[in-house]
């Protein structure tokens, strides 16, 4: 059966859901959808959780592997910089590059970053996310070995910005994906779950990169290269598994029975995607594009950006310049990443479950923010200190970004302009990553990379401050929006 059958089989199947009515405490931010019918509620909530519970199990660890492998493959050039420095065979060395050099070529992966998160989501909904994602693992996983045979900065250049066309769609991609099968509450844990995956590929790269360093010269190859090739093989691998097991949409999924089915499509027909049922119109683009309000989403994500850029990158660099030498610096980057996974998923679920996610992410970017100005001002050869603001700076940036995703997805009401959004905003985070490669200044690693960490401070006391703010406004516009409207009348309520 065709899929525009089949998506047409289960909406005429499915039960007709109750009339409703959307009650909002608007001084908590807090939506409850009440039925105005005699319907045994507790039965749809008993067959609701056990149907998430059934996605969750296919869905989220398969997404946050997923990411986990891309993470790796994107921030392992920060390993191979510092891998083997002491004997000279490091990336830099082999390759004859300045630190001027380095930065260029992780400036051009960005720049390729930002060009092509944007198409990449409608190429996802196009030839479906199983076959869409599955490509781009391939890709970049056999460009990832590439680089382990580069010998000069046009090589590494050229590789590293090929790499970030293929990186480009997967994350903003796979936030699109998840609202093909959650509904709003429920999806920045999931996208928590997938973005502290990259946490934890910043902690398993650094011990993997401690222990490929002793690979040094083997074959005659440099650790470094190594370090590439064997990080590159699991993505090549994986997404033959990703093909085949990734599911597309709930109306295709052979392991939900009909019933499941039509409870997924009644549950996303308010605030979901629908895969094959809705494209993005011009008209929804327009409002989109011209929508100011999703630009202050956007000026926020922009804010985080350059924190998770730098931190992505350059952790290596901050733990050698904490008196940490060779592979030493490479097995201390995994505490503060460890710590950061745990923080960043707890973190999530306070958000989604006291619906909050613009307090969470205020918060949690403001305890970013003290960690980096405490390292900042602390004398340079306060190494212990140092590493303990290290692990607060990462902890508080990282956490507060699931929810901002959640947050602005939540607030999207057209669900064929949810993928254009999504991949906006990150695309608008791009120039703030950029800016994240040329923070942290190698004539400053003495010093303790004070300006890196000030910009860092600074962009996340914005981040916070965004945050209280937009949620000021929502609360305004909620509050017009309650006055204005009739008894009875279903009304889309922003949240916050």
């Amino acid at each position: 059966m065709a899929a525009s059958e089949t998506h047409s089989a289960i909406s005429e199947s499915e039960p007709k859901m109750p009339t409703q009515r959307y009650v909002e405490d608007v001084e908590n931010g807090n939506k409850e959808v009440v039925d105005e019918t005699t319907v045994d509620t507790h039965e749809r909530t008993a067959a609701d959780r056990s149907l998430v519970w059934k996605q969750d199990l296919r869905i989220v660890p398969l997404c946050a592997a997923i990411y986990l492998l891309c993470y790796l493959d994107r921030s392992n050039i920060g390993n191979a910089k510092t891998l083997n420095a002491n004997t000279h065979d490091d990336l830099l060395s082999d390759t004859h590059m300045t630190s001027y050099q380095y930065t260029i070529a992780l400036m051009v992966f960005l720049i390729a970053y930002a060009i092509f998160e944007v198409p990449s989501n409608y190429f996802l909904k196009k030839l479906s996310p199983s076959t869409w994602i599955s490509f781009l693992m391939f890709s970049w996983g056999a460009i990832t070995i590439g680089l382990g045979g580069v010998h000069n900065f046009a090589g590494v250049t050229a590789v590293r910005f090929i790499l970030g066309i293929f990186e480009a769609g997967l994350f903003p991609g796979l936030v699109y994906y998840l609202t093909f099968w959650y509904r709003t509450e429920e999806r920045s844990i999931r996208v928590a779950c997938i973005l502290a995956s990259a946490t934890l590929a910043g902690a398993f790269g650094g011990a993997l990169a401690f222990a490929i360093g002793h690979m040094n010269q083997t074959n005659g190859l440099s650790a470094w290269r190594w370090l590439f090739i064997i990080e590159g093989i699991p993505s090549c691998l994986s997404s033959i598994l990703v093909f085949f097991f990734l599911p597309d949409w709930p109306e295709t999924a052979k392991w939900l029975t009909a019933e499941e089915k039509a409870l997924a499509a009644a549950r996303l027909r308010v605030d979901g995607s629908h895969g094959h049922g809705e494209s993005l119109t011009w008209a929804q683009a327009k409002d989109t594009l011209t929508d100011w309000r999703l630009y202050a989403h956007y000026a926020i994500y922009f804010g985080i950006s350059t924190p998770f850029s730098s931190l992505s990158l350059f952790t290596p660099s901050i733990t050698a310049g904490l008196g940490y030498k060779n592979l030493q610096a490479q097995l201390m980057t995994v505490p503060p990443y460890a710590v950061a996974y745990v923080v960043t998923l707890s973190v999530a679920f306070s958000a989604d479950h006291f619906n909050a996610r613009a307090l969470h992410s205020a918060i949690f970017a403001t305890i970013g923010a003290i960690g980096f100005m405490a390292s900042a001002l602390l004398p340079a050869t306060s190494y212990s200190a140092r590493y303990g603001c290290l692990i607060i700076a990462a902890s508080g940036a990282f956490s507060c970004i699931p929810p901002l995703l959640g947050w602005l997805s939540c607030n999207v009401f057209s669900t064929g302009a949810v993928g254009l959004a999504i991949a906006l905003n990150v695309s608008f985070g791009a120039p703030g990553q950029i800016a994240g490669v040329w923070i942290y200044k190698a004539d400053q690693a003495k010093k303790g990379y004070p300006t890196g960490h000030w910009v860092n401070a600074g962009l996340l006391f914005f981040v916070a401050v965004g945050c209280l703010s937009l949620l000021v406004y929502y609360r305004m516009l909620n509050r017009a929006i309650l006055r204005a409207g009739g008894a009875g009348e279903v009304r889309r309520l922003y949240k916050y």
